[in-house]
């Protein structure tokens, strides 16, 4: 089934979406050091500067150089310096060196930053006949900064998780004292079902054509799985039994010495954790955050149900408003609670596989999804590092299995016998 086309964004809405979202961006840099910002602790992170960095560069090579007449960049090497991975936009530097790039240093890089804003403003207010057009354009660029803007703060946290003194990137705050929050679940009939983007606002192109798909009956959980649940399945030894996991899975935790979520450590008998606001104790009532998806599908065994397809999450939960604990709310970690949207994503057992119908568009921005469909496993819901304006329903993200540096948890589901 082929998907309508969205309604194109009004110039004047994509000039305060623009706006809106390179402000957030501005904010989120605006506490760290020019040290903080060169910090690039493994090749799947990147430096806080060069977020700042790319995020302008897309704006500049597939807006401001195609349609703006003797437009000029600073510098035109910073194309070289902050392509990603768009191949036909040329070459780029190694992704594991960008920690190595010092200059262009943090106050050209701001530099940068608003030179690229000043010629976009005076693009989005010129009452161009292509207006419309454009404003698609800078839709999915701010699209694009948003998915930065959670890459940037989960980066950061990894390459501060390295520093003894375990800083704060925002003051710490006491979480709420909570109770336990009974796990129940919610039956669902299946069938035969529409999934994927209907149309109607922006969506990336990996959530279409929308179409059917069959699903059957099943159960799914009303609460993301807890920090206390986890360490249950820790102190039964669920690390350790291979029968729970995929082999390869249990290969890597056993290569990689996992026996907790990542950032996790013991002292005086009670479990801590870092996060974003400093050493915290775990709450044992807020969603377990930081584990792969081979951790995932373990616990999931271990606890006698499964993880959720893509497709019976995104009908379990689509006419849910989309509300909850999301990068501009501000905890920056998992909350107690039993939203369904925010706090962590959570892993499906679908693979990140087009969807029937799928062609990449043509040219640089074809590569934006298309390119990554293999060997990566889907998670939906958002995150406490996702800003709201990303969010809808049948937003897909994608991770490798054994990846956990992003607000990765999961929810049950069972079948219906």
């Amino acid at each position: 089934m082929i998907s309508p086309a969205p309604a194109p964004l009004a110039p004047n809405d994509a000039l305060d979406l623009y706006a809106r979202t390179r402000g957030r961006t501005r904010a989120l840099a605006a506490p760290l050091r020019p040290e903080d910002q060169m910090l690039q602790s493994m090749e799947d992170a990147s430096p806080a500067k060069w977020h700042l960095a790319h995020t302008t560069w897309f704006f500049e090579e597939f807006i401001l150089r195609p349609r703006v007449s003797g437009y000029s960049s600073p510098d035109d090497r910073f194309a070289f310096l902050f392509n990603s991975y768009y191949t036909q936009a040329g070459p780029r530097h190694a992704r594991d060196r960008r920690g190595m790039v010092s200059r262009p240093d943090c106050a050209e890089v701001a530099d940068y930053r608003a030179h690229v804003d000043a010629a976009m403003d005076a693009l989005l207010t010129g009452g161009r006949d292509d207006a419309e057009e454009i404003a698609g354009l800078v839709e999915l660029g701010c699209h694009h900064e948003m998915q930065h803007q959670e890459l940037l703060v989960t980066d950061l946290l990894h390459g501060l998780s390295f520093n003894p003194l375990l800083p704060a990137y925002r003051d710490p705050q006491p979480l709420p004292v909570t109770q336990e929050v009974p796990l129940t679940f919610t039956r669902h009939d299946g069938g035969l079902v529409e999934i994927g983007h209907d149309g109607a606002g922006f969506a990336y192109d990996c959530e279409s054509p929308r179409h059917r798909a069959f699903t059957q009956a099943f159960e799914i959980a009303d609460r993301p799985v807890t920090n206390r649940e986890w360490i249950a399945f820790m102190e039964d030894g669920g690390y350790d039994d291979a029968r729970h996991w995929f082999m390869e899975g249990h290969a890597v935790a056993t290569r990689e010495e996992w026996h907790h979520p990542l950032y996790w450590w013991q002292q005086d008998g009670e479990w801590w954790t870092y996060t974003l606001r400093g050493p915290q104790p775990v709450a044992l009532d807020a969603p377990v955050v930081h584990v792969s998806y081979y951790e995932a599908d373990a616990f999931a065994r271990w606890a006698g149900a499964r993880l959720p397809t893509e497709v019976e999450h995104e009908i379990a939960f689509r006419d849910r408003p989309i509300a909850g604990n999301f990068l501009d709310d501000g905890p920056l970690r998992p909350m107690p609670g039993e939203g369904v949207w925010g706090d962590v994503w959570e892993w499906t057992s679908s693979p990140f596989t087009p969807y029937p119908g799928f062609r990449r568009p043509e040219g640089a921005l074809g590569e934006y999804n298309g390119k990554f469909m293999v060997n990566q496993m889907v998670l939906r819901g958002g995150s406490c590092a996702t800003p709201r304006d990303q969010m809808r329903s049948t937003y897909r993200t994608f991770f490798y299995p054994h990846q956990r540096w992003q607000m990765m948890g999961l929810r049950l589901a069972r079948d219906v016998t």
